[in-house]
């Protein structure tokens, strides 16, 4: 029986490891998709389309699951409230991250969000109770820092704006705090119902804005123009059916399973893994700083995977 439930544990370890990795390799090669769309569209259009077809992909996921009869049967009676609020912060940190594209270049984004597991560590140390060993937060720095670094490094021209900075931070806290409702709401919902919330409050907000934009322009041909590019539409379909649907689904999985900041810290890996994406497939220079970095990124990562957790660590409620 000991030895079951051992392999149980290592079965789900791999399991949950896996969707990490694929979580970090979505995420990491989403900007490769964003180039093939940047001609097409702008930001705002692509980032409707992309919840067009996250819905749709959260449509045929659950009808899938209807004709399959694998639907679960959830109670009614559950609190919303916490929910709504996940998705909101996560909806949000979308805007802001936008508007904040507006007064600063995304290296510089790159850097201010780089440090959303630290944000996320404090709010969950103060909400859910959760602690850390000196271990743990010294992979943590050495993550962070190694992909500060590589990004400054990466930048020729940095000049950051007071609004910039100030929209960047809200966006990475807006991010940290729907991690923590994220993992708070794990055990009242799955974690497709977080990602249907998501998509569904997505989907809703950015087409109302685009569309009326579209209308007070009189250049509603400019928004359907896009869908006729083969191109385009591959690329959308991967940020919205991968970029969004499973990472946020991965995500809340990963949550579920993982401490706030061993989870966030996987984004912080697919900033990496997008620089040398660049370098390799676009033909980028790589130099000794992208590999130096890299390999500090990953050592920090897979460091603090392997890194145990204090005990104490049962995930308290918020408010508790």
């Amino acid at each position: 029986m000991a030895e079951n439930g051992l392999n149980e544990k290592q079965a789900s370890k791999v399991k949950l490891y896996t969707v990490a990795l694929i979580y970090t390799f979505s995420i990491g090669f989403s900007f490769l998709a964003i180039k093939e769309c940047v001609p097409y569209a702008d930001s705002l259009t692509i980032l409707a389309y992309r919840y067009d077809f996250a819905l749709l992909g959260v449509i045929v996921w659950f009808s899938v699951c209807r004709l399959l009869g694998k639907q679960q049967k959830q109670p009614k009676d559950r609190p919303k409230s916490k929910l709504y609020l996940t998705a909101g912060f996560y909806v949000g940190f979308m805007i802001l991250q936008i508007t904040a594209m507006f007064f600063a270049t995304s290296v510089e984004g790159a850097i201010v969000f780089a440090v959303v597991p630290i944000f996320a560590k404090i709010i969950a140390r103060i909400f859910l109770g959760e602690k850390s060993t000196i271990l743990q937060n010294i992979f943590v720095v050495i993550t962070v820092a190694a992909l500060i670094v590589l990004i400054i490094l990466e930048a020729t021209n940095l000049t950051m704006s007071l609004t910039g900075i100030i929209l960047m931070l809200a966006a990475s806290i807006s991010m940290a705090i729907s991690n923590v409702f994220m993992r708070y709401v794990r055990g009242t919902f799955q974690p497709i119902e977080i990602t249907r919330t998501i998509a569904i409050g997505g989907f809703v907000l950015f087409n109302i804005i685009v569309w009326i934009r579209a209308a007070i322009k009189g250049d509603v041909h400019s928004l359907l123009d896009p869908v006729t590019h083969p191109q385009f539409l591959i690329s959308i379909a991967f940020l919205g059916i991968f970029c969004i649907l499973l990472s946020a689904q991965f995500m809340a999985y990963m949550l579920a399973h993982m401490e706030i900041v061993q989870s966030t810290i996987f984004g912080n890996a697919s900033t990496a893994i997008s620089i040398l994406a660049g370098a390799i497939l676009l033909g980028e220079p790589l130099t000794i700083h992208h590999i130096v970095c890299a390999l500090l990124i990953l050592a920090g990562v897979i460091g603090l995977a392997l890194a145990p957790a204090p005990a104490e660590n049962s995930g308290k409620k918020l408010g508790d």
